[in-house]
């Protein structure tokens, strides 16, 4: 009961789906192998000086957002493809308006034809289900944004999950606790859309009021702050590039690519997890780019129509029946730890 209660009277579909989802998430579920880390050894501190707080055993690092400054953190080396990953626990209670991001992004470095991938969770309000989205760009393609957005299947501010992003010269993958939840396959269509440029790993807590709970609608309530999000077993595997060569080491890269990313059990999405993809998104994805025709009259060429998708949404890559989305143009500069409530993916 305590379960149907954090969820609400009206979301008896979503508790019933909550419960179901496990037994399909269970056969991608196993735990890949991979190194965690100390935070000291591949990232530094980007910005909210105090408001960072690393863990006392140097594993792991607290994001602190209060009505002064955000905080975030940045790998110490750009990567030219690899396996981004870390356990994270998102704010608790009221969170309207907070945006907690884990991406990877050379903006930095080309300002102008930056290359990104995006988690990007956007708030909730309290006793609502968290929801969240992913995003790409390529070569600075801001104005083609490739966003999807989700719910979860669980809390996320009660314990920890892992949330992983692979990127290769073939594919990209996003994963939730080992669940591929999406996949972006590389054509020649795509040029310069598809990310190809070193990129940094970035992790970030920031004031989103103006566009992620409710399209801005619902906006931060710092009575609740310090809002804070927890990172820890980060993973940072691929291949390291000089920031100042930057893209000369290609070959060398793709070659650690084929020996070492692709070989590993993350770059592998059997016909079992490709089976719980499709679950998870014909439940769970509540938008998706790829159905917006009104957006994009000409399908993006990365995009594969799956009909059984298709039949959910509107013109507008809204669901037919509930959910939301809305867009707002906006570039941002990205400029929190109690946790609570728990669903068991396990169950």
């Amino acid at each position: 009961m305590d379960r149907l209660r954090w969820f609400g009277r009206s979301d008896t579909l979503f508790v019933f789906l909550a419960i179901l989802l496990p037994l399909f998430f269970s056969i991608a579920n196993s735990a890949f192998n991979v190194t965690t880390i100390p935070f000291n050894q591949g990232y530094l501190p980007l910005f909210g000086d105090d408001n960072l707080v690393r863990s006392p055993d140097g594993k792991g690092v607290r994001l602190l957002l209060d009505r002064f400054t955000g905080s975030g953190f940045i790998s110490s080396k750009l990567y030219k493809h690899g396996f981004f990953s870390a356990n994270i626990k998102l704010p608790s209670d009221y969170t309207a308006g907070i945006c907690v991001a884990f991406y990877t992004s050379n903006g930095d470095v080309f300002e102008k034809s930056h290359d990104e991938l995006d988690f990007e969770f956007l708030g909730n309000l309290e006793g609502k289900p968290w929801r969240f989205q992913t995003n790409l760009y390529g070569n600075g393609s801001t104005n083609r944004g490739r966003e999807e957005r989700y719910r979860l299947w669980f809390d996320p501010t009660k314990e920890f999950h892992r949330y992983s992003i692979l990127w290769t010269a073939k594919n990209i993958i996003f994963y939730i606790d080992e669940v591929p939840i999406r996949e972006v396959v590389r054509n020649d269509a795509m040029g310069g859309d598809y990310p190809s440029k070193p990129m940094s790993l970035y992790a970030t807590i920031w004031d989103a009021s103006n566009w992620a709970t409710s399209g801005g609608k619902y906006k931060a309530n710092y009575k609740y702050a310090p809002f804070v999000a927890e990172f820890k077993d980060l993973v940072l595997e691929g291949c390291p590039t000089d920031p100042i060569q930057q893209v000369s080491d290609a070959g060398v890269c793709i070659e650690k690519d084929i020996v070492n990313l692709n070989s590993q059990d993350y770059a592998i999405v059997t016909p079992e997890r490709r089976l719980t993809m499709r679950k998870f998104r014909q439940k769970f994805m509540y938008y998706s780019y790829c159905y917006d025709t009104l957006r994009y009259p000409v399908l993006p060429p990365e995009c594969v129509i799956i009909p059984s998708e298709k039949r959910r949404f509107k013109d507008t890559g809204r669901l037919k029946f509930g959910g939301s989305h809305h867009r707002q143009s906006r570039r941002r500069s990205r400029a929190p730890v109690t946790s609570n409530s728990e669903f068991d993916l396990n169950m």
